[in-house]
């Protein structure tokens, strides 16, 4: 039999499942109009630049260990970044009840919600 894949629409919940640990989360709304709200809190974009630093300085010693702690801090950024964005989906989900009970005005306020994730992971 030659049966055609159904393609399933990939959507946020398929990314990362929702973690039960607490994750800080970072200014959600954009600040003055077109100043897009940081993804990571203060501390954490902090921690990540100073732990890329050290990844850095450490190539003159170890190359070949340096790309691996680079490759594995990366992957680290992109999960938090996943889980920042499944705590913030779940919050909105909780906002809208997605049995057509919904206002427009409560999907309008979600969708400017997904709108300005959108824009800051298009402003990386």
């Amino acid at each position: 039999m030659n049966e055609e894949k159904k393609e399933k629409s990939l959507t946020t919940a398929d990314l990362l499942a929702v973690t039960e640990i607490p994750i800080p989360m970072a200014q959600r709304q954009t600040g003055e109009e077109g100043q897009l709200a940081a993804l990571f809190l203060p501390d954490v974009a902090k921690d990540f630049r100073s732990r890329w630093d050290a990844v850095q300085i450490s190539f003159v010693d170890d190359p070949r260990l340096a790309v691996q702690q680079a490759d594995e801090l990366v992957a680290q950024v992109m999960k938090s970044l996943a889980e920042t964005f499944s705590s913030e989906r779940t919050k909105l989900e909780a906002q809208v009840d997605l049995t057509d009970k919904a206002s427009t005005e409560n999907l309008r306020l979600v969708l400017r919600r997904y709108r300005s994730f959108f824009e800051r992971l298009l402003s990386l």
